[in-house]
This record gives C-alpha cells, structure tokens and sequence, in this order.
C-alpha cells in the first residue's frame, strides 16, 4: 500500500503540481476552443454540421470511456494509466494542431478524447490517494482553485489568439504543459497502487458501458439537430438506457467489477453524484446562455464577455481552498447545501436582467449575480469532490473520480441538448406574439418564425422589405431575452434541486 505524503512535502508538492498541469490541457482545451471556432471554420471552410463534430467528437469518447479511464488506473497503477493518458492526449493535440482538413481534425479530436478518459480520473485519484486523509479537501481546493482559474481563462486565451489568426495555437499550447507533467510524474512522483486490488480488468463490463454512455451522449447531442423525436435522438437514448442496465446486470454477477455496485450503498456518495448532475447540468446551461446573451443580445464582445467571469475567477483562487480546509474540519455537508443553492441565487438572480446598455452597465446587472454564482460555487467545488473521494476506500479512488468526472460531463452535455430545445421553444412561443400585431400574412409569418432555431443569431427574412424590418429585430431581441430569462430560471432550480441532494443524502462527516 502506497503512503501518504502531507501536503506541504515535497512529494505532496510534486503531486499537486503535475496534476494541475495535466488538468490544465484538457480544461484550457474545453473552454478556449469554443471561441476560436469562427477562425477555424473559415481557415478549414467547415460547415455548421463540421463544427458539431469536432467539438462533439472530444466530449463523445471523453464521456464513453472516462469510467473504464478510472477503473484502469486503480487496478494497473494510477500514475502509470495518469502518464498514458497526458502522452495520448499530447499526441492528438499535436495532431490536431496541423489537421488539414475537418476529417483529420476530427479524428484527432477522437485520440484526444481517448488521452482524456484515461487522464481527467487520474488527476484527483493521485490526490486522494497521495494526500494524508487530513489534508485531502484541502489539497482538492487548491486543485480546484487552479484549475479554475485556467478554464476561466481559456476564452480571454482563445479570443487573443483568434484575433492574431492562431486558432492552431490552441491545440499546441497542451504540449508544454504535457510534458512537463510527464517529466515530473517520472522523475518525482512515485506509482500509486493497491496492492490488495484485484488486476482483473472487466472487459464486458468496459465494453458494455463504453456503448451505453456513447449512445446516450450520442442521442443527447442529436436532439438540437434533429429534434426529440427523431429515430436517431430517441433510438439511441433508448439503446443506451438499455446497454447500462444490461451493464448493471453484468456487474452484479462480476467476480471482477469494474465500477462495484457496493459503492452507490453509499449514501453520501449516492448523494454527491446526484449533486452533481443536478448542479453542473444548471451550470453549464446558465453560464452558456449568459454567455450568449452578452454577445448576442447585449453587445459584449467575445473578449469582453470572457473578462465578465474573472470575479468568478478571482473567488475560486481565493476562497476554494479555503472551502476545502473547513470540509476536511467540519465535513462537506453544510457546503454542499449552502454552496449550490447561492449557486442557484445566482442563476435566479442573473434571470432578471433585461435589456441593457451594454458593458457599461455590468457592474449593476451582471455583476450581482456573477458575484452570488461564484461565491456558491467556491464554496462548493472543493467539499463536493472531497465528499465523494472520501466516501470510499482508497483502492476505488480512480473509479469514485471517473465517475463524478462522468455526471459531469453527461450533464453538460444533457444540458446543451434539453436546455438548447427548450430556448427554441420558449424563443418561437415570444416571438409568435411579438409578431401577431404585425399586418403580415401567414407565408410571411412563417419565414420569421422560421429563423427561431438560431435564437440570439435569428436575422430578419429579406422577403420582409424594410417597412417591418425594424419590427421584426426587434421581436428577434425581445424573444431572445424572455427566452434566456426563463432558461436561467430552470437552471437555478437545478441548483435548488442539488442543495436538496445535500440536504436528503450526504453525512456530516
């Protein structure tokens, strides 16, 4: 059995370190490439159709084998599978780099997303595992508060690069990172393994869930495009649905489970995954419809909306590790009801913004509610990741970590899906009577209600002429912002509905 460093060793030192910098690739890669796409797509002339894919690709193979990624590291060794995972994700992000073509750069994508479900589990498995028991939620803060701060900054990097017409850059700049964990992990950082854990690996239970959480993503990211009722949304929702019950079977009779069902009798760690969904479903909504409503609607620019998130930025540096200090104190129950339902104050709060002058006018619109969503969120990340490392024993640390790491990108991922078919909904149903006072006929009519699908981007019909025009923007503008009031509103009661989670399932200590 591998001892336990405090956090201040060397050794503990070293650990943080590389950790931090492999999470940092793959976080920096999330966010700064949602800003970079319209270089991309003009550099590689790819359609809207192209641009799904390669951001999809990454997230569909991240999502479908994060679970085997984690199970892997405790019972093959976790800085061996951590080491394997950074060296594939350096490879496709080099690759990717000098795609020249979507095809290419789509596959690539794919390596990434392999690298990724082997890497993302392994960073908080060393930590829980490395770290004294004592020091642990602290040491997940600071993780936490680092990391942060490199998704925040993501699209202040991508948006600079993009300017410059560096869009590649993005890709590359994982490389550095990479491999100075790499030579860290070798040079100072011992193996981490169980020695009691069983080296059996189960294969059709890997095989199982990789297609299940595949097909679930897979009919979650169909649903924008396609519609809920299309074979194609609702046909693999259902076959994935299917493949993890048949996978829960699978693991029940198991002499060498993958992921132990044991675990979820855990109430706390039953409870935390829940949280979770819940929370970062709500998050992911929120922040990407505000986001959108700054540029789309309230005339932000894309580097200027990226700088409206650094006061969110600024509290996870100061306060994350702090958060994570009191849980290892006091345990992480209170924080996990207090910390996602401020989170959820603040989603509300940012639902009744209006129309506004813009940036000038951010620091009494936005900011209230940016500042309420960061401070629930600071007081949240660092105890919710100790309650659920925690709440397990030490050898299924890396399946404990690739499973929350799961709920929360499947959760990102549902909430692009539902969130992004209910704005349509709620944009279509506002603008059908913003426009019903217009003297149009019913032709007319449906080629403005056409444009509904491209909510904040909806452009008005050139059959329209000019006598209407302004008219119509106008309907365009105030359908958006209902829209974005009603999303955030349903995005704060997932935020509610995890301070329930907390409240019902975790134990104080």
């Amino acid at each position: 059995m591998t001892q336990t460093v405090l956090l201040k060793s060397t050794a503990g030192k070293w650990i943080m370190v590389s950790t931090i910098l492999a999470s940092a690739m793959a976080f920096i890669d999330a966010t700064a490439l949602n800003v970079v796409l319209p270089s991309l797509q003009k550099s590689l002339n790819a359609s809207g159709a192209d641009l799904f894919w390669i951001l999809n690709a990454y997230l569909l193979m991240l999502a479908s084998l994060i679970l085997i990624g984690g199970a892997m590291g405790d019972k093959l060794g976790r800085k061996k599978v951590f080491m394997a995972g950074i060296s594939v994700f350096i490879l496709g992000s080099a690759a990717c780099g000098i795609a020249s073509s979507v095809l290419l750069l789509v596959i690539f994508r794919i390596i990434q997303g392999i690298g990724g479900a082997l890497m993302i589990p392994g960073s908080l498995s060393l930590i829980s595992s490395s770290i004294d028991p004592k020091e642990r939620g602290k040491a997940i803060g600071t993780w936490s508060a680092f990391t942060t701060v490199v998704t925040m900054g993501g699209p202040i990097l991508g948006g600079a690069l993009a300017d410059a017409g560096l869009w590649r850059y993005i890709f590359f700049i994982n490389v550095p990172f990479g491999v100075a964990a790499l030579i860290m992990l070798w040079l100072k950082v011992k193996e981490n393994h169980d020695d009691s854990a069983d080296k059996s690996l189960d294969f059709p239970g890997a095989i199982t869930i990789a297609f299940g959480l595949a097909l679930i993503t897979f009919g979650f990211l169909r649903i924008p495009a396609v519609g809920l009722y299309n074979w194609q949304a609702y046909g693999a929702l259902a076959a994935g649905v299917v493949l993890l019950i048949v996978f829960i079977l699978i693991e029940r009779k198991s002499k060498h489970p993958m992921m132990p069902l044991e675990l979820f009798a855990n109430a706390t760690f039953s409870g935390a995954n829940l949280l979770t969904f819940f929370l970062y479903a709500g998050l992911g909504a929120g922040m990407l419809f505000l986001s959108l409503n700054m540029v789309q609607a309230q005339g932000y620019s894309q580097f200027q909306s990226g700088l409206t998130f650094l006061p969110f930025t600024v509290l996870m540096i100061s306060l994350a590790r702090f958060a994570g200090s009191l849980a290892d104190k006091y345990g992480p129950k209170w924080f996990l009801i207090i910390g996602p339902a401020a989170a959820g104050a603040g989603l509300l709060i940012l639902s009744f913004v209006k129309q506004t002058n813009g940036p000038a006018d951010y620091w009494t619109t936005f900011f209230p509610g940016v500042l309420v969503l960061g401070l629930g969120m600071s007081f949240t990340v660092a105890p919710l990741t100790t309650a659920v490392m925690t709440s397990v024993s030490n050898h299924f640390s890396g399946t404990a970590s690739g499973i929350n790491n799961a709920m929360t990108r499947i959760s990102g991922v549902f909430a692009n899906a539902i969130f992004g078919a209910l704005a349509v909904l709620f944009f279509a149903g506002m603008l059908q009577k913003e426009i019903q006072p217009l003297k149009l006929d019913i032709k007319e009519k449906q080629t403005i209600m056409q444009q509904a699908n491209n909510l904040g981007n909806a452009n008005v019909p050139k059959a329209s002429g000019n006598q209407h025009a302004a008219q119509i923007e106008k309907a365009y503008h105030n359908s958006f912002i209902s829209a974005y009031g009603k999303i955030m509103k349903i995005s704060a009661g997932l935020g509610f509905l995890g301070a329930l989670m907390a409240l019902v399932f975790i134990r104080k200590k």
